[in-house]
């Protein structure tokens, strides 16, 4: 059974102990996932990565990943606000044990897969820390598992954070058609936290083709969007609130890139950004460091 809609408000995609739960039947592609797991201190949880590699990512808290047996220490971080965080790679086919001893919330990100690689740890230092855009466009975007970064046989995963009132996933862009050198073809997950009580933002996806997928959606945090194709963007954070979100992108390629096509009516955009500075409030942290 599919979803009903793209726009998956906090709670709706909830099963057992995650609260959210993104697999690729549900979404209606073949390739990416999501899961956000809570474990209260001092308790563990053990899943199979079947036919998916996956990335489990820290949101708040620190863990122990045991995989095969293999164990990989997560100093984490308190918030997705407060710095960059390690991270540990689980390959296709792994018996996978999640252990915290104060607890946390903790993302799996996943994508199916035919290859299986060996179990990693990926240190925050060496988690590349981007700024893209200026002006009002400004936004911070960590490369902990982009596709020039870190190596995985599907799996494509970034965190965007972007300042209150601020706009990202800007130009409107997609990669919903294979064309080599131009466009890769990747299903993607958005995922968001916003900071400060009643924080919101708003994510526009809008049509590529007839009928296609079409989304206005006011997010809070532990909401999540999904876009099979489209133009996505922008993501505009509330003043106030700075928005967060993890992006989980994967799909049947030969090659494992991310490739976009801005949209005609928006793309001059690009153009002015050297004209201005960035926003002085990035970056929020850089990796390693912690606020």
């Amino acid at each position: 059974m599919t979803f009903a809609t793209h726009h998956l408000p906090a709670g709706s995609a909830a099963d057992g102990p995650y609260a959210l739960d993104i697999w690729p039947e549900q979404a209606g592609w073949s390739h990416s996932s999501l899961r956000v797991l809570t474990l209260s201190p001092g308790s563990t949880h053990t899943f199979t990565a079947g036919d998916s590699e996956w990335i489990v990512l820290p949101l708040a808290g620190g863990c122990t990943v045991t995989v095969d047996g293999e164990p990989f220490e997560l100093h984490g971080r308190k918030s997705v606000f407060e710095g960059v965080s390690d991270f540990a790679y689980v390959p296709r086919d792994a018996r996978v044990t999640l252990g915290s001893g104060a607890g946390g919330r903790f993302a799996l990100a996943g994508a199916r897969c035919a290859n299986r690689l060996t179990a990693r740890y990926g240190p925050a230092s060496d988690v590349p820390v981007e700024l893209r855009g200026t002006g009002n466009c400004s936004r911070q975007v960590n490369n902990f598992a982009a596709a020039d970064a870190f190596a995985c046989d599907r799996l494509i995963a970034v965190e965007v954070l972007t300042p209150g009132g601020n706009w990202s996933s800007y130009p409107p862009h997609k990669h919903d058609e294979h064309r080599p050198g131009e466009e890769s073809r990747l299903e993607e997950i958005y995922y968001f936290e916003i900071e400060g009580d009643a924080g919101l933002g708003y994510q526009r996806v809008s049509p590529s083709r007839s009928g296609g997928t079409d989304v206005l959606a006011e997010v809070r945090t532990g909401d999540a969007v999904l876009i099979p194709d489209g133009w996505h963007g922008p993501s505009v954070a509330a003043p106030g609130h700075t928005m967060y979100y993890l992006n989980v992108m994967a799909g049947p390629g030969a090659e494992r890139e991310w490739l976009i096509r801005d949209h005609p009516d928006h793309a001059w955009i690009r153009a002015t950004w050297p004209g201005q500075p960035v926003d002085p409030r990035l970056p929020l942290y850089t990796a390693g460091e912690a606020r």
